[in-house]
């Protein structure tokens, strides 16, 4: 599976990259590859200062090894060795009437001594992050992800969505990241779901990011915006920041596994401001937008 899967998000990072580099039509992937001391390494690739695109990363990675210290008590398991790969990605538009997009699909495997395979799970999913709320996008997006849940059962869309909602909670700010999608973690074998059950719908959700992302940016990123729109934007960009340096599972993994610190945080925007005591004028588009992050909607 761990073969199966890495070869997927192999193809899957050309074809989202391919995808993104055609909708800017100027700027292009840089590609570095890496290598982790401890075992294994990764494919980034970052675009930056395109016409559409003002900086994003579509990375892909494979790393194994002794599970450390802090993953051991977290998982509650003693010394083992693991397997870890996935595609994360992060695109943030230059056009504040862009949202921001990330996703990543990834899966991981615990062994024993003997390197038999002892716990294996799929994660991932992909949510949406608008600085200005055109709701016709909302539900575009939560219909193509929840298209692509149905294909494998119909209580997959409200459960993982729900999940979104709940993970990407921004605790300290009381409000949600975002306007969601899709979340899931630990998808392991059950009576119901075998690996290769859970490899076709993460694979099929993976299968659905362009489809789900591109549409909106097309119809979005010619807009007129104003200087005040786009410091909107870079306040906006400051809890998005927040969130991934104090929450976020997958930074705090990749930070205490030894991951590749640039590859890492790659997902910070280029431009972020934090304004004291902010709060937008009553009545406004962006305090519409404030009052949509204070409760998650059903958008579909």
């Amino acid at each position: 599976m761990k073969n199966k899967f890495y070869t997927y998000i192999q193809t899957l990072q050309d074809q989202i990259c391919k995808g993104l580099e055609d909708l800017d039509g100027v700027a292009k992937f840089r590609q570095d590859l890496w290598d982790r001391p401890e075992g294994g390494g990764g494919r980034t690739r970052v675009i930056e200062n395109g016409t559409v695109l003002e900086k994003g990363g579509v990375n892909i990675s494979a790393v194994h090894g002794k599970l450390p210290d802090t993953m051991q008590k977290l998982f509650g398991v003693g010394e083992a060795d693991f397997f870890a790969c996935g595609l994360s990605l992060v695109i943030h538009p230059k056009n504040p009437m862009v949202p921001t997009v990330h996703a990543n699909w990834r899966y991981f495997e615990m062994y024993d001594e003997n390197g038999n395979v002892i716990n294996s799970w799929f994660g991932g999913g992909q949510d949406l992050t608008p600085y200005y709320l055109f709701e016709e996008d909302a539900i575009h997006f939560h219909q193509t992800c929840k298209t692509a849940c149905d294909q494998q059962n119909l209580d997959f869309y409200p459960k993982y969505k729900k999940q979104c909602d709940t993970y990407f909670w921004n605790a300290h700010r009381n409000e949600v990241r975002g306007i969601g999608g899709l979340f899931f973690d630990y998808l392991k074998a059950t009576e119901e779901q075998s690996m290769e059950d859970w490899y076709n719908f993460v694979s099929g959700v993976g299968n659905s990011f362009l489809t789900a992302y591109l549409p909106i940016v097309e119809k979005r990123k010619e807009l007129p915006f104003t200087e005040a729109n786009r410091t909107w934007q870079e306040i906006r960009r400051g809890r998005y920041v927040e969130f991934n340096l104090v929450h976020d599972k997958g930074t705090l993994f990749g930070l205490k596994t030894n991951g590749r610190i640039e590859s890492i945080l790659m997902s910070l925007p280029p431009h972020v401001q934090w304004v004291y005591d902010h709060h937008p004028e009553a009545g406004s588009e962006e305090e519409k937008l404030l009052k949509v992050l204070e409760n998650p909607v059903e958008w579909v």
